[in-house]
């Protein structure tokens, strides 16, 4: 697991497509603001956990794995948003 700190309006990049933004920090909640491709399905985990394997495998497809591989690092338009974006 990597870990990161990050402050309000900083963001981390996943692969080269999704970026992740700490929108707010209020007490022990933090809002998170989650840029992706429309293709790629977000979820809670909770809730995941809660409708059970057979509907969590459902909604992810039957190819899903539960932890993804290492990503690249970032291309170079995509740290350029980030840039412009903070």
């Amino acid at each position: 697991m990597l870990v990161l700190t990050r402050r309000k309006n900083q963001s981390i990049v996943i692969g080269d497509s999704i970026i992740v933004t700490v929108l707010d920090v209020k007490g022990d909640q933090i809002r998170l603001g989650i840029t992706a491709p429309r293709d790629v399905q977000v979820y809670r985990e909770e809730l995941l956990a809660t409708l059970g394997d057979g509907t969590a495998a459902a909604l992810l497809g039957k190819d899903a794995v539960p932890i993804a591989p290492p990503a690249p690092p970032p291309t170079a338009s995509v740290l350029r948003r980030v840039r412009r974006a903070a």
